[in-house]
């Protein structure tokens, strides 16, 4: 009589690979993103305030840091991040009031968002650098 052996189950692998969300999965991961850096902008430009409003030396040294392209860059980063979770957040009202919630417009809106934010960074971008 041959031997039964018992196989363990195998684990399960879940593949959370952004690449396998759809859109508005992703709208959503990029939203809490977006706040967490907003979250941290807000230090620096504390910083910036506070610095700006000590004496004109301390100004001006604010307005030349600001004026070096690496930090117009970061701005550039901390701008879109404003954009999006904006965006993202309009779009997540209208879900909370039952406004597109069938997927075809889901995916329709997901997509606005990251067309929309990225427009009006690349166009605010252009006019601040």
């Amino acid at each position: 009589m041959p031997e039964l052996t018992v196989r363990k189950p195998r684990p399960i692998w879940y593949n959370i690979n952004l690449l396998n969300l759809p859109v508005p999965g992703i709208v959503s991961i990029f939203h809490r993103i977006s706040g967490l850096l907003l979250t941290l902008a807000i230090i620096g430009l504390l910083y910036c305030l506070d610095g700006s409003l000590k004496s004109e030396v301390d100004f001006g040294q604010i307005r030349g840091g600001l004026s070096h392209p690496l930090v117009k860059l970061v701005a550039l980063g901390f701008m879109w991040s404003f954009l999006h979770h904006f965006c993202a957040g309009i779009r997540f009202l209208f879900l909370d009031l039952g406004k597109g919630i069938n997927l075809s417009s889901a995916r329709a809106t997901a997509y606005a968002v990251f067309i929309v934010s990225g427009l009006l960074t690349l166009i605010l971008g252009v006019k601040i650098w």
